[in-house]
């Protein structure tokens, strides 16, 4: 059974269905992400992970309840989206390859005027390898630093929340681990994650709760520690 929505919820997603054309992707889909909370979303390729992302950002077409801070925001626009501090994180990373690395980020600020959480400064001192590199085309970049990149550029927007899709994707494992130690800061600056992921490990270790996805619905909705105990569900929905 579906968690009731909280009052300390950022993001209630309700009887979520999304569709490719005439391809029914999400059944039924229902979760909720909490204020400064870190959710994995976990599952399979293929299970409907990413598009559960585009259906929140309103990238595919979809039907049921998407509630953003109290309002609706199923059917606006992707920029409205992110305006509306929802930051969202791509899988393919979608840096600009000819532009700086500081132009790349200026590209992530937002133009309404306010006072971001988020300086130029703040991002550099969290990831002083950007700062280092500042002024080269990010299309010679690392895997490793593209991927800071592009979570970089989305922290200039301000969000409340990022979705970030499959980030330690092609990885060294010590930049896995060094990804996972930048959301935690993100958290302790008050910013709630949902987390895509496929290694359990890395997201059981950060997240406070998981979410289990397969064949397009939440087949699991708990702790780690539930998850890790739970041999069943690992071995149905996760293991290879």
């Amino acid at each position: 059974m579906p968690p009731p929505r909280k009052r300390t919820d950022v993001l209630y997603i309700e009887n979520l269905h999304a569709y490719y054309g005439k391809s029914h992707v999400l059944h039924g889909v229902q979760f909720d992400v909490g204020e400064g909370e870190i959710v994995s979303l976990l599952g399979r390729n293929g299970s409907g992970r990413s598009t559960t992302a585009k259906a929140i950002m309103g990238m595919v077409e979809c039907t049921g309840d998407v509630i953003w801070r109290d309002q609706q925001i199923r059917g606006r626009k992707p920029y409205e989206i992110a305006h509306l501090g929802v930051g969202y994180v791509p899988e393919n990373r979608d840096i600009f390859p000819r532009l700086t690395v500081h132009q790349n980020l200026v590209l992530g600020q937002k133009r309404t005027g306010q006072e971001a959480r988020w300086s130029f400064d703040d991002v550099y001192e969290m990831f002083p390898r950007l700062r280092e590199r500042q002024h080269t085309e990010a299309g010679v970049l690392s895997g490793g630093e593209q991927q800071m990149l592009t979570l970089c550029r989305t922290l200039m927007g301000d969000p409340d929340l990022i979705i970030i899709d499959e980030p330690t994707e092609g990885l060294a494992p010590m930049i896995v681990e060094l990804v996972g130690q930048y959301l935690k800061t993100l958290q302790l600056a008050g910013v709630s994650v949902l987390l895509i992921e496929q290694k359990l490990t890395i997201a059981l270790e950060i997240s406070d709760r998981a979410l289990v996805m397969g064949h397009g619905t939440i087949v699991f909705d708990g702790t780690p520690q539930a998850l890790r105990e739970d041999a069943h569900v690992r071995k149905e929905w996760l293991e290879v």
